[in-house]
This record gives C-alpha cells, structure tokens and sequence, in this order.
C-alpha cells in the first residue's frame, strides 16, 4: 500500500534561565513527520527529526529544504512499507542521521498501528522502569547547587554533572559538597567535560577529579584527536567514555577501527546523533564483543523521539543508569506516559497529546 508523509515543525521552549551554560540556546527546532498508508488514513505513526545544533551533521541551514524534498519524493514515488525501510538504510541518508532516525521511528510506529508503543518489553508495557542519571546543567556554582539538592531530594542515585563552563577549582568544590552529602557507596556521579579540557591539562585534572570516586567522565577532551584520546584511555584515573567521538562513523569497519584504536572504558549512544536505532545497535554489538560497556542518552528530543529511544533501550539487558531524564527539560513539550518516579523512568498509563497544529 503506498504511503503519505506529512511534516510538522515544532519550536520547543526551554526551561533554562539566564544562570546556565546554555541560556544562548532558549529554543531547540525539531520537526514530526506523520506516516500513513493511503488507504488507511487513521493509522498515524510519528517520527521525530531533532537535529542538534553544534553537533547533529545535519543541523544544516538546508535541512527544511531537505526534509521536504524528501516529503515529496516519497509521497509521488508510491513507497510502500518495505521499499521505505530500504531507502531509510540506503546511502543517501548517511549525512541525515536524525532525519533517518525519524523516517525509522515513524515506519515502526506506523507498523505498530501507530499507538507510540515500537517494542514489546517491559518498559513498553509500564512493568518496569528504566534507572536514569539526574542531569545537572553548567550555570553559575548556586544554580549547580539547587539543581543537586533537587535532583536527591527526588531520589536519584546517579547524576551527572556538566563541567568545563565555570572556573576548574569551583567545580571541584561542588564535587567535594556532593561526595560531602552522599559517598559512592549511596551516589554516583559521572561528569561530561565536553571536550573542554586540552590535551595538555587533560590528564592532570582527571587526577584531581579521580579523588571524588567518580563513575566515568564524557570526552574529557574535543573529538578527533584519536591518540591523544588513546593515551588518556590508556592510563586514565577515571573511565572515560566517549561520546561526540562516535558521530559521523557509519560503517561498522570504522566504528571496530576507532574502539580497538582508542579502547574506551565505555561508549555513550545518542541515535539521533549516529544515525538512528540500528545504526545505534551495531555500536552496542561492536563495543560488547569488546567488553565495552555503554549507555544511551537522548539528545534533547521531544517525547516523542524520548519515547522511541527509551523503548529501544528497554530491549537491552541493562544494568548502568541510563541519560533518558531529558523530557521535563521543556515548558511545551508533547504530553506523554513517560513519567519520572524516583531516578526511574516509566511508561505510565496516561495518555499522549496533540501533535501541534501547523499554522
């Protein structure tokens, strides 16, 4: 049966105020794209395409331009379900990894009768939550301070904390007042430097934050530099896992090259950002065959794409708190069942909200 696709652009609003790191950033762009088969109008399901400025390949001046062309393609070339899931995975998409990664969310929702429920597990099915860290953003050292007493007095047993954005010496003072309320044994804490150390003072501060027993730090240095990373990696006082180093390499080939060169502790997997969910599952098969653990984190989606990536997640056997706390980031996000309950996701029995109406 031929198929229909219907874009909705939609401007998220952040909560943030002007303390934080990224009060430049007061709207985030995403865009819906509806899916349905022509005879059966009713059965709708969704997509979401939430390129990523500064990271995303495809946070591109072009991108509307693209996602109607493509818009048009599909609905005069009369794809059906199987011919679209071939295009999805051909060459052509491999420079629009969130534009990918909602052409396959949309198809396997459509194929799930359109219900928001992709999988089958028991995270789907509200049975069981998903642990997740509380994400503490950059700001000024109060504003840090307010979001950690928040994040424990709801229950969190992971956080993770931005660093790079204020002075060195400030944050470790705020690390020192964490392990002050909560040791490792009760808390864990990972911090994200976002390539912001330099190769030359990278190794001498991940000694200094070695002393507040942390979990793992995100890129402690900026991605494509591979033997400064290896060297890191090699004698690092905290596991590193890597994160912005993984965007871009599609072909399994080089995604085995760059983990056997840099041998990360672990690996943190955005599908927006690496092209979607089997792209993202062929990571998670090359890092386990190199016992290499990871743990996926949404990329400032809406609910809906929150809501593809924790199913997704919820297939595997997961044992590390997982970066799927993103949905309450926004003042006019889609309402959904995800629901936060004491460092857990769920999928509740409430029910979803209108997709906004296009004006």
């Amino acid at each position: 049966m031929p198929l229909q696709v219907a874009v909705t652009p939609h401007t998220l609003q952040f909560k943030f105020d002007a303390r934080t790191s990224r009060g430049a950033m007061a709207f985030h762009q995403v865009y819906y794209l509806s899916l349905w088969e022509t005879d059966v109008p009713e059965v709708v399901g969704i997509g979401e395409c939430a390129p990523l400025p500064g990271l995303s390949l495809d946070a591109r001046p072009d991108l509307e331009a693209r996602i109607e062309a493509l818009v048009q393609h599909i609905n005069r070339a009369g794809f059906t379900p199987d011919l679209l899931q071939h295009y999805i995975y051909s060459e052509e998409l491999n420079a629009w990894p969130s534009l990918r990664f909602a052409l396959e969310t949309a198809l396997l929702d459509l194929r799930k009768e359109g219900k928001k429920q992709l999988y089958d597990n028991a995270f789907s099915r509200g049975e069981q939550g998903i642990a997740i860290n509380g994400l503490i953003w950059m700001g000024d050292r109060d504003f840090m301070q307010e979001q950690i007493k928040k994040k424990l007095s709801e229950g969190y047993t992971c956080l993770k904390m931005k660093i790079g954005g204020l002075d060195f010496a400030t944050e470790l003072e705020i690390l020192e007042q964490i392990r002050e309320v909560a040791g490792p044994e009760h808390l864990t804490v990972r911090v994200d430097a976002n390539g912001a150390f330099t190769t030359q003072d990278a190794f001498r501060k991940l000694e200094r934050l070695a002393r507040y027993s942390l979990h793992s730090i995100e890129q402690p240095i900026r991605q494509g530099q591979p033997e400064q990373m290896q060297q890191l990696c090699a004698f690092t006082p905290i596991p590193i896992a890597l994160d912005e180093e993984l965007i871009g390499i599609q072909e399994p080939a080089q995604q085995a090259e760059l983990l056997d060169f840099i041998k990360p502790q672990y690996i943190i997997l955005k599908p927006t950002l690496v092209g979607g969910l089997q792209a993202t599952a062929n990571w998670v098969g090359i890092a386990e065959q190199r016992n290499i653990n990871w743990w996926m984190t949404s990329a400032l989606e809406s609910n809906i794409g929150l809501n593809a990536i924790s199913q997704f997640t919820a297939n595997y056997p997961i044992s590390l708190p997982q970066g799927l706390g993103t949905g309450q980031l926004y003042h006019n996000n889609i309402a959904s069942p995800l629901d936060i309950n004491a460092g857990e996701l769920w999928f509740s029995k409430s029910g979803w909200g209108q997709l906004p109406v296009q004006v």
